[in-house]
């Protein structure tokens, strides 16, 4: 039955709200969890839910990404029409990019007469969680939907920065509303919401005419969630919600949905992870998150006899991925990516390090997130002087330091980007 569906993955965001993680990177490619990218998430449950045809839309900065997924994600029958293809913005019905979400499907609306499916399946390329989406899929089918809205519970307090449905007593939509003050709460919960996720299963003919008409509307912005949802809604058609509630293969597993748009919520997303039990568990053997990865030797860590002086290599509550070496320094509660050095008599406390990084001797790091390739010089301080980091790195409200890719940093002097 998943044959006749039509997956497409927004990936083209800007994620200007992860700067300066997204300089060089649109959102969906940003690393996250180690080894792993945000995007593998979204297809590592489309592969796990039987989905098998699969468009990927691209559009900002989108270099990483195309080359993460050529290399890692090469896995389908081509001859059995099986295939996760990149498609970026082509201009194919104006001298526009992609003006919003809605308009980047309207854009493509060749690839339906192709394919010819009979629901199409609108996924995010930027959210952190697990989900089959089967049965979201056959839950709009028995329900007989013209469009079915994933939405998840969350706290009213979050409410300003997420999309909110109103959904009455049988399932509909009544309203949504886009990142309100005062939301509407889920009816018996008057401190929780319904969120939208940003998952979407249209009925083929319907989305057709929904789109061509939303495309005639010059004071459209032509976005699903703001445009073409309350429109359907207003319309009188059939939209529902479809309540997430996790890996329908893993039922005693809560629900975990994460938007990690802003660097305080890709932060706390990564330090779930090292938690003893994490709400988001990697280790699932019956849903595994694939990725690309290449070919490193074993971490390792060294020093283990020198307890006196302190030089001792230890990881406590990290992940710690291939290719690293802790060389007589400290990790803790942090996630190192592939090829990190950590040199002797170091310290990173509750922090990230990306690909590459190199954390000199001496050196002491603490909540703080270094991209690739970053060389921490001997004796460096970060994170614990909140007022000196602003003057050479990205601080966030909260206190979190944001060390940029490629960053130069030179002992005593301001370090250049």
């Amino acid at each position: 039955m998943m044959k006749t569906v039509l997956t497409f993955i927004m990936a083209g965001g800007k994620g200007e709200r992860l700067l300066p993680l997204t300089k060089d990177r649109t959102k969906p490619a940003v690393p996250f969890g180690g080894i792993y990218r945000i995007i593998d998430f979204t297809l590592s449950n489309c592969i796990n839910s039987g989905l098998r045809k699969i468009y990927v839309l691209t559009q900002y900065k989108s270099a990483s990404l195309q080359r993460h997924v050529r290399l890692g994600w090469n896995i389908l029958a081509s001859d059995l029409g099986e295939y996760i293809e990149i498609l970026p913005a082509q201009q194919r019905v104006g001298e526009s990019w992609y003006l919003g979400t809605a308009d980047a499907i309207y854009q493509n609306l060749n690839l339906l007469e192709i394919d010819n499916p009979d629901e199409v399946l609108i996924l995010a390329g930027d959210h952190v969680y697990r989900m089959n989406y089967y049965t979201m899929i056959d839950y709009h089918r028995k329900v007989g939907a013209d469009l079915t809205v994933s939405v998840v519970e969350m706290d009213k307090d979050d409410s300003e920065h997420l999309g909110v449905m109103e959904v009455d007593k049988t399932g509909r939509i009544k309203d949504f509303q886009e990142k309100p003050k005062n939301p509407k709460s889920i009816p018996g919960q008057p401190d929780k919401i319904y969120a939208s996720m940003g998952i979407y299963v249209f009925n083929r003919s319907v989305l057709e005419e929904q789109l061509k008409e939303d495309s005639r509307n010059n004071k459209s912005g032509h976005d699903f969630g703001k445009d073409i949802i309350p429109q359907m809604v207003k319309d009188g058609l059939k939209v529902v919600a479809y309540n997430f509630v996790g890996n329908s293969e893993n039922k005693k597993e809560l629900p975990y949905w994460r938007d990690i748009g802003t660097i305080e919520a890709y932060y706390e997303a990564n330090m779930d992870l090292v938690q003893a039990k994490p709400v988001f568990n990697l280790y699932d053997k019956a849903w595994p998150i694939r990725t690309y990865q290449e070919q490193f030797p074993p971490a390792k860590t060294v020093f283990a006899g020198e307890e006196i002086t302190g030089r001792v290599g230890l990881a406590l509550d990290s992940l710690v991925s291939s290719g690293c070496v802790i060389s007589g320094g400290q990790v803790k509660r942090s996630i190192l990516s592939p090829n990190v050095k950590i040199n002797s008599y170091a310290q990173v406390d509750e922090s990230i390090l990306m690909e590459g990084v190199i954390v000199g001797r001496y050196a002491r790091i603490k909540r703080t997130i270094i991209d690739k390739d970053v060389n921490i010089p001997e004796g460096t301080v970060i994170g614990y002087d909140l007022k000196e980091d602003k003057k050479k790195f990205t601080v966030t409200e909260s206190g979190i330091v944001v060390v940029a890719k490629r960053t130069e940093i030179k002992q005593g002097q301001v370090p250049s980007l």
